[in-house]
């Protein structure tokens, strides 16, 4: 039975993973309780919610196996037995060459894996202190967009890079997605210029909701990541925002919101094929 349109409550996790997968997954399950008993019917952790380290050799090492495991089994469980739908932002899955996946998972209520999603954007970068971060090399892209149904409309998945590259979100939005998912682990430097300008921009663009649950504080691999997870409707508006801490946040969404703004701007409606330059 479809719901489709009816308002719900979403809760972003906002969480400071390390290498200990154990100790991480006790975080999660301890946070989405309390979302839960928020009055949460959906439910979202960010990326590397359960293994975060700034070594690509210790997330390859510690990558879980391409059916995702037992700890895969257990945020199923963990869905089925709070009656939530569940976004774990990403694990990172084996696959069969050397490089890894890292893998958004959509979980129904029932405990039932609804779709996946294989991060596309890699992080190669050269930060303003220097640092030089290589995501491909231990990680192999995606090459798919994902869009899937939930009980109130179709939701777009996208993982944290993703984020700066706006034909994506303009494929999901443009495919149906009322909601996109953005779950992260945005680095400190980068987001105190850019997170929330970029959140907003997609979200004004393709007058959609933005869900992005976000990682916080300092990890092992001297990661820093930057926290303020953002629930931010179609007009552009933050409905929630987090510090820099582990926390939760809340929203009401309300899917008929998504149509009104369409109805005003139809700017998706808009889009010209044109020559390059």
């Amino acid at each position: 039975m479809t719901t489709a349109g009816v308002s719900f409550r979403a809760a972003c996790l906002q969480v400071n993973s390390g290498n200990d997968l154990d100790a991480n997954l006790a975080a999660v399950r301890e946070l989405a309780g309390e979302a839960a008993r928020g009055g949460a019917q959906f439910v979202l952790a960010p990326e590397y919610a359960l293994m975060m380290d700034g070594s690509g050799r210790v997330m390859r090492e510690r990558a879980l196996k391409a059916d995702g495991g037992a700890p895969l089994t257990a945020l199923q469980s963990l869905a089925r037995g709070l009656g939530v739908w569940l976004l774990m932002g990403s694990l990172t899955v084996r696959t069969e060459e050397e490089r890894i996946a890292n893998r958004s998972y959509l979980i129904s209520s029932e405990g039932k894996v609804v779709a996946t999603y294989d991060k596309i954007h890699m992080f190669d970068v050269t930060l303003p202190d220097g640092k030089v971060i290589r995501e491909s090399s231990a990680y192999r892209p995606g090459d798919r967009a994902v869009v899937a149904d939930t009980p109130w409309g179709r939701l777009g998945m996208t993982v944290c890079y993703d984020l700066r590259f706006p034909g994506l979100f303009r494929v999901l939005a443009q495919a149906g997605a009322q909601f996109i998912t953005v779950p992260s682990s945005f680095q400190r430097q980068t987001g105190k210029s850019h997170w929330h300008a970029l959140l907003k921009a997609r979200a004004i663009e393709n007058e959609c909701f933005i869900l992005a649950p976000a990682m916080c504080g300092d990890h092992p691999g001297t990661r820093q990541t930057y926290g303020h997870s953002l629930i931010i409707d179609p007009w552009g508006e933050i409905l929630a925002e987090a510090g820099e801490t582990v926390e939760i946040i809340y929203a009401d969404i309300d899917p008929a919101r998504v149509a009104r703004v369409r109805g005003m701007i139809p700017s998706l409606e808009h889009d010209r094929a044109f020559q390059p330059p």
